[in-house]
């Protein structure tokens, strides 16, 4: 075509179709607010485990990577110092009691589970057109009624409880502790000769015992093959990884025989696997409109030993109410909306991740319900404050045992003998981080003020706490 003889109308035409065609165009999503989000839960790892947050020893550039392109969470809470309750609170936005999920963790035997009709995170994106997806642990109900594809998920890929228990009864376990782990690590292919853990797809049983070795990858890959598929629509995808829960395994190929290195080779290869989905996004052109969230369960293992993590400078670890057992690392990263390199040290939780992430994609939770989480948007995206001025800790059994208020930390522990005596322990977490000045004695009048608070918050759970499902 001669170009001399294209007049101003058929310029316009040209114009006006350019500018339609931009609608089909790859990775443009029609909706400003439809962020994809990517959470990754790593399970049992401490808050002195990534480099970001002080370790030392670990070696992590890609989630260090992560907090300097957004942004750090240091008082970043979860809802119980255990897996299931905490997982509970994390998709629900409840604390576990409201649900029924609060007595500890389920294993193979267990006839309960997540209730279906509770109103889930992938709920949530499922009703605004997302593609959803589950891949790793799941740990709340391994019935078929209870599994992610009957809350929320479209797919669904990974061992369905910790991947220290055995299908179908827990039973013929080998020896535990710090040795035990030892023994199992210098022997790699124990994985199949000691273990009877499940690998489930969807609602099927597609591999027992699991290669635990290669778990953790299988599932990123998992989450980067959805991704892919899904990358001209909105998604949501959550990868609960089932290490570093022990027993410990990674690829035999980068794979330290030395059993003092066996945690810090696992959390090495979380970091890797992060960083593929991460170089995947950037890859995609997804990065400007993805949401990654990376965060773990509890607190630390420390009676494993090596094989368990570090609290860095707080005070014990998982299943304790201490900050070493509930604190846990947090790393938002979302370039075009979390701003980079920032930290936060205001108080927020897993149980408002939920909500804070429905004022993002600007729909509202359904109003026949309440939840607990609160929206946190704007201290996500570094705009405002955090809503949350208490924080209510629950045992490992879902019993109440304290409140955090602003700064303050009331802990009232019952021994376990049969006279149950009580310790009182308060504490300022501005100043005591490690918990260690008991000021209960010279602030009677904040105990008592915070004993009435938790006690009135918590009498309000129980009155509207709903039932989780059981096997009839």
């Amino acid at each position: 075509m001669d170009i001399g003889l294209i007049d101003d109308d058929m310029v316009m035409k040209f114009i006006l179709f350019f500018l339609t065609g931009l609608s089909f165009f790859p990775n443009v999503h029609a909706d400003k607010n439809n962020f994809n989000v990517v959470l990754i839960f790593a399970d049992d790892q401490g808050y002195g485990d990534l480099g970001c947050f002080g370790s030392q020893k670990i070696k992590t550039p890609h989630i260090d990577q992560m907090a300097k392109e957004g942004r750090r969470f240091t008082s970043f809470m979860v809802a119980s110092p255990v897996c299931t309750p905490s997982r509970a609170a994390l998709l629900t936005g409840c604390y576990p009691k409201r649900v029924g999920m609060h007595q500890h963790v389920l294993f193979p035997s267990s006839t309960k589970g997540l209730n279906p009709n509770e109103y889930t995170m992938a709920d949530h994106f499922k009703s605004l057109g997302y593609a959803t997806a589950c891949y790793g642990k799941w740990h709340l109900g391994h019935h078929p009624e209870t599994l992610p594809r009957q809350n929320g998920f479209d797919h669904y890929f990974g061992i369905p409880y910790s991947n220290d228990m055995n299908h179908p009864d827990n039973k013929g376990k080998p020896k535990g502790g710090p040795n035990g782990m030892d023994v199992l690590w210098k022997d790699p292919q124990s994985t199949l000769t000691k273990w009877k853990t499940p690998l489930i797809e969807n609602e099927k049983i597609v591999e027992l015992p699991v290669d635990q070795r290669t778990i953790t990858r299988r599932c990123t890959d998992r989450a980067i093959s959805f991704i892919k598929k899904n990358k001209d629509s909105p998604f949501f995808v959550y990868v609960p990884h089932s290490m570093p829960h022990i027993p410990l395994y990674v690829p035999d190929e980068i794979r330290d025989p030395n059993p003092l290195n066996a945690y810090t080779c696992v959390i090495e290869h979380i970091d890797s696997e992060v960083g593929r989905i991460l170089n995947t996004l950037r890859d995609l052109k997804l990065d400007k409109n993805t949401i990654v969230i990376y965060t773990t369960d509890n607190g630390p293992w420390l009676p494993f030993k090596h094989h368990g993590g570090s609290a860095g400078p707080l005070r014990e670890g998982k299943g304790t109410t201490f900050e070493g057992g509930q604190r846990v690392p947090c790393v938002m990263w979302a370039p075009s909306l979390i701003p980079a390199g920032t930290e936060c040290d205001q108080l927020m939780g897993t149980i408002d991740l939920l909500p804070s992430l429905a004022a993002i994609t600007k729909k509202n939770l359904p109003k026949d319900r309440k939840i607990d989480g609160l929206d946190a948007s704007n201290l996500m995206l570094g705009k405002g404050k955090s809503p949350r001025k208490s924080f209510l800790h629950y045992t490992s059994r879902g019993e109440l045992e304290g409140i955090r208020s602003k700064d303050w930390k009331l802990l009232r522990k019952k021994s376990r003998n049969k006279n149950q005596q009580e310790t009182i322990m308060l504490f300022d977490l501005a100043n005591d981080l490690g918990e260690q000045n008991n000021l209960a004695d010279q602030q009677p009048a904040v105990v008592a003020r915070l004993s009435d608070e938790m006690k009135a918050l918590d009498q309000e759970i129980e009155a509207n706490a709903r039932q989780p499902w059981f096997k009839k």
